[in-house]
């Protein structure tokens, strides 16, 4: 058929269009939903801040400076019904990214849907809760593995029969990538969650063999796709492919329609430059098209981030750019009017051949160990990604991987894009926090005390039962119930866990393997400093309040370490207090703190103020993250010696001169 006769009603509809957004308040991220879906977004996607994602209330001690940061404070129903209010939600498509907390958000939002007047079944979404890769990766886990699969198979086995147009669970390979996972460990590691999850399942007797096919056929995935475009689309080939054999062979669906690989996505954030940051525009419209270009593993549902993601949050205007990008691609380009483009090529079939053969040798490998589980508890996993990351990260440094703007044609003209009055970023008030505060308490004191006490013993019963904790957490929601009190009811029956970091196992790909050694020089700096001070350099490096991207954290830990520095690294969501606590009982002779959620300014302030208050405020302090340069200059005004930013890509330069600023006030810290 000529382009000419080819109508627009031939055209298939396009995948589900998204921003991935929230911040400050419901009533704020309510305003930017309903001018996004007027823009013409087709559905949701929801940003929880890290208190709600880590089970805390907005006034908990951990939650101080995390408030509306990174996404939106949901404490109760009544925050639910500000964040939906005029939203019919039996008519959208919610996609909400909550882990830990899933079944708590999810009958908050069941519980806010039938006040509207919407029938459970009609509700349509998807309730992330891949609480596996949260161990592995963006560390919001509470509980050990144990109950927390139990209580993904809790919403698994509810929504399947209460809400059977629901996604109950998107395996998670999104943030293994951004965590260091290479395509093959990407592919390896989701199956082998999902297996896990579907074994649970199996396992726990709520659902019967005969409707398993129907839990399976629930299942999506939400990937992550890089720069390296053409192999990303093989990877999605290949998990079409990986994910049918998984689901025939391994749990016998023979029903075609269930072993569909179902997947949404958000590119990749990890690669976008504070450098430049124009160039990621291109950046974003490349790793798109590795998603959508090829029909048989095209994404069902797509969010984009903004250009702007390495400097800070982006504006609504950002949000919208985003979207716009995804519109022309949509309804101006004539993807969606051709069958698959790649069917039949050799060069794609090997690759997508090779990709899986290789996933498959390491979903083998850890099946032997027992299972995803188990690879988690050992640390193996966790390890295998901070020895990829380094990989990843080695290279760029010695420019064997070029990123533009970075490592090659860095000179460049200023960009206009950033030259406002707000840097290019959205800035969170600062009083929003104290809002939050304010209107937790007077839901507090607004509501039925008995009713709260009645649905939290109806929580813990079932909780200490066994019994599925999605009714009781919806009558608790109905009840006025908090976050933090649903959560603290469970952390009292199962416990709190911490996981593997992987930094002690693992090992540095850099310098070591280079014929000429880059890190040597700071090695015997390190020494020579060691031996003046006469005792080994001691790095601490902590991670204050509720982030969990620990990517930075552990590179810096591992290359200080493979410098000579001895290095204490206890993992995530550490209060200031304890921070200065480790300063103080490791006799350290530098603190690092690592920030991504934007709360830099409060927590470094607090842990700042602990070590004057321990009379060790002589012990250089240098911070990393995602800073804009007004906050940089506030931290450096409040003592901080050294502030690194995303565009501070080399390690090694950045080990060396934290020796330099040691040896100029070692003598203090010694």
């Amino acid at each position: 058929m000529s382009d000419e006769k080819r109508g627009f009603a031939e055209r298939e509809q396009p995948w589900l269009i998204r921003t991935y957004s929230g911040h400050s308040s419901a009533a704020a991220s309510n305003a930017l939903y309903r001018t996004n879906l007027q823009r013409g977004q087709t559905g949701l996607s929801v940003a929880f801040d890290l208190p709600t994602q880590t089970g805390y209330d907005s006034d908990h001690i951990l939650a101080r400076g995390e408030v509306g940061k990174v996404g939106v404070p949901i404490g109760h129903l009544g925050d639910m019904r500000a964040l939906f209010d005029g939203i019919p939600l039996e008519r959208m498509n919610t996609s909400m990214t909550i882990n830990a907390t899933a079944p708590w958000l999810l009958a908050l939002y069941i519980a806010c849907a039938e006040e509207q007047g919407a029938s459970r079944a009609a509700l349509q979404g998807t309730t992330q809760n891949d609480i596996l890769k949260e161990y592995l990766s963006r560390g919001t886990y509470i509980f050990p593995p144990g109950p927390s699969l139990a209580l993904t198979g809790d919403v698994i086995a509810f929504t399947y029969r209460e809400l059977p147009k629901w996604n109950p669970m998107n395996v998670c390979s999104y943030h293994l990538q951004e965590a260091g996972a290479t395509p093959v460990q990407e592919l390896a590691y989701a199956l082998a969650n999902a297996a896990a999850v579907l074994d649970a399942v199996k396992a726990g007797g709520q659902v019967p063999e005969a409707e398993f096919g129907q839990v399976v056929g629930r299942i999506s995935f939400f990937v992550n796709a890089g720069i390296r475009f053409v192999t990303e689309m093989c990877k999605m080939r290949a998990f079409v492919e990986l994910w049918d054999k998984l689901t025939l062979d391994r749990y016998g669906i023979t029903d075609e329609r269930f072993r569909r690989f179902r997947y949404g996505v958000q590119v990749n954030s990890l690669g976008l430059t504070e450098q430049q940051p124009e160039n990621n525009v291109y950046r974003i419209l490349l790793e798109m098209l590795a998603v959508v270009l090829s029909k048989d593993a095209r994404a069902r549902a797509v969010q984009l981030p903004a250009w702007n993601e390495a400097l800070g949050l982006p504006r609504p205007w950002d949000q919208q750019w985003s979207l716009r990008l995804q519109q022309i691609v949509a309804y101006e380009t004539d993807l969606l009017e051709y069958g698959d483009l790649f069917e039949g090529s050799p060069v794609v079939a090997a690759k997508v051949a090779e990709l899986a053969a290789d996933a498959m040798a390491e979903f083998d490998r850890l099946q032997a160990m027992g299972g995803a589980v188990a690879a988690i508890e050992s640390g193996y996993m966790k390890q295998r990604l901070v020895e990829s990351n380094a990989k990843r990260l080695s290279a760029i440094e010695r420019g064997e991987q070029s990123v533009i703007g970075v490592n090659r044609f860095t000179e460049s003209a200023p960009s206009p894009l950033t030259g406002g009055g707000d840097a290019g970023i959205m800035t969170v008030d600062a009083a929003v926090e104290q809002e939050q505060i304010e209107r937790l308490a007077a839901w507090r004191a607004g509501r039925d005390a008995q009713a709260v006490a009645a649905a939290l013993d109806g929580l813990r019963n079932a909780a200490s039962q066994g019994a599925n904790i999605m009714e009781p957490s919806i009558a608790a929601a109905r009840a006025g119930v908090t976050t933090g009190e649903w959560s603290e009811v469970l952390r009292q029956v199962f416990g709190e866990y911490r996981a593997a970091t992987g930094v002690a196992a693992a090992s540095s790909s850099g310098a070591t393997l280079q014929p000429k050694d880059a890190l040597r020089p700071v090695r015997e700096r390190v020494t020579a400093v060691s031996d003046r001070l006469g005792r080994r350099l001691k790095m601490l490096v902590g991670k204050p309040g509720l982030d969990g991207h620990s990517n930075g954290a552990e590179q810096i830990a591992l290359k200080a370490r493979d410098a000579g520095f001895e290095v204490v690294y206890e993992g995530i969501r550490l209060t200031p207090a304890q921070i200065v606590n480790a300063a103080l009982e490791e006799s350290v002779h530098v603190v690092g703190l690592s920030i991504l959620s934007g709360s830099h300014v409060a927590l470094v302030g607090e842990v700042m103020k602990g070590l004057a208050a321990a009379g060790i405020d002589d012990i250089p302090v240098v911070v990393g993250g995602i800073i804009p340069p007004e906050d940089a200059a506030a931290l450096k005004a409040a003592g901080v010696a050294r502030v690194y930013t995303p565009k501070d890509y080399d390690l090694t330069r950045i080990i060396a001169d934290i020796v330099d600023l040691i040896d100029e006030r070692g003598e203090l810290a010694a």
